[in-house]
């Protein structure tokens, strides 16, 4: 089997900062020299044959926070941490790849380990991943998982929902209510990110998972690899899918042609975002349209690991949507969110989590179009796997090494 290595890139930082709250500004978060940000346009790429679709699809100009902010470590203690969610009350619930939850107060602290949960299959990229709360959660108190589920042939990508117990300790009534297949014994892309619409139809992710094998089930309308799909709290496919009725789809499928897509994100519109990593090159982040087609497979900016081109180096094909915005190097985001909290100036911008960029990456957009790019956190050689747009206006950020990091204006 085909061995999944993300390679980092190989960037400088300014400034070293130590201790566990730290007062930073712009020149202590994005290397900029005459308003350019200087390392993604220095770095090398590894397709520079390649040249973007139209401006600023790539490597946009570098912007800097005007305004200083603390950052604080306020846990050190997460068990391989994979998704991060407010409860209501401002509150923390993190899921552990190792199959269950922690409940954190709001200054971090941990309360509770909310078990419960059904088996799963650690190896690799899986376990216990995203998180979601139902839209009723104050009246019905049910909480929306995914999990790579070990069964005979391999294992999947599997949504699963419980009732939060009323002493905060268990899931209830476990049950799964959609399984991505077909099976594969496999270990890598999962996809997994979970996200309720404002009609409580549920946005889910899945990964390819890797293997040339595979691949092809991405551009495959009749399998569940490589998708963004929508269902109902049920597990059924949502109302208004785009393909309900067509026989040559499954109708869950909301989109396809994706690699492993770890991030799901709505804007101030109500608009889908999604981010998926490439392989040697080509992380994409990409504004879902139903029923569209997003070229993995076909078409990409990156390379096979080997440093052979996919598909004799297509960039571009009919019928296929090109991303908003792509890096080469890769920076292998992984969980995203859009701000809207009390940072005026990075209102409604999109934070993406970084693993082996190791950083968070904040984009800004204009009418749907990247215009500038600020690296944050580089110097803490975190790789980030999840932010969260928190209910008390801070930014938030888990990390592989089990750190919650908090954001707050100064």
């Amino acid at each position: 089997m085909k061995t999944l290595l993300i390679l980092p890139l190989a960037f400088l930082y300014l400034n070293s900062c130590s201790g566990s709250s730290t007062a930073m500004n712009s020149s202590e978060n994005s290397p900029m020299h005459n308003g350019e940000m200087q390392n993604p346009e220095s770095a090398k790429k590894h397709s520079p044959e390649y040249m973007p679709a139209f401006a600023n699809q790539t490597r946009a100009k570098g912007v800097k926070t005007q305004a200083e902010y603390n950052v604080d470590v306020i846990n050190s203690n997460l068990e391989k941490p994979w998704g991060i969610i407010n409860l209501p009350d401002g509150r923390f619930l993190v899921t552990s790849k190792e199959g269950y939850m922690t409940i954190l107060s709001a200054n971090g602290l941990m309360i509770t380990k909310v078990q419960g949960l059904p088996k799963v299959d650690t190896k690799g990229q899986g376990g216990l991943l995203d998180v979601a709360l139902d839209p009723d959660f104050a009246s019905n108190r049910m909480i929306y998982y995914t999990f790579s589920e070990p069964v005979s042939g391999g294992n999947h990508t599997a949504v699963g929902k419980g009732k939060l117990s009323a002493d905060e300790k268990m899931i209830e009534n476990p049950t799964v209510i959609f399984r991505a297949t077909p099976t594969y014994d496999g270990k890598l892309h999962y996809g997994s990110r979970l996200l309720f619409d404002k009609d409580g139809n549920l946005f889910v992710s899945t990964g390819e998972r890797s293997d040339l094998e595979t691949r092809p089930l991405a551009q495959s309308t009749t399998a569940y690899l490589g998708k963004v799909l929508k269902i109902t709290k049920g597990g059924k496919a949502a109302a208004g899918n785009p393909f309900l009725g067509n026989t040559s789809y499954k109708p869950e499928i909301y989109t396809y042609g994706h690699r492993n897509p770890q991030g799901l994100a709505m804007d101030e519109k109500g608009q889908l975002w999604e981010a998926e990593m490439g392989p040697m090159g080509g992380d994409e982040v990409n504004l879902i349209q139903p029923g569209k087609n997003y070229g993995w497979g076909d078409v990409t900016y990156g390379l096979e690991y080997s440093g052979k081109k996919i598909n004799n180096g297509t960039t571009k094909k009919e019928g296929t949507v090109q991303p908003v915005y792509y890096w080469d190097p890769s920076i292998s985001m992984s969980g995203i969110t859009f701000y809207t909290g009390n940072m005026t100036e990075w209102k409604n911008d999109l934070f993406l989590g970084c693993l082996s960029g190791e950083k968070i990456i904040r984009l800004k957009l204009e009418n749907n179009k990247v215009v500038g790019e600020e690296w944050l956190l580089e110097d803490r050689k975190e790789r980030f796997r999840d932010v969260l747009n928190g209910n008390d206006g801070n930014l938030y950020g888990i990390t592989d090494s089990g750190k919650l990091y908090r954001i707050a204006q100064k």
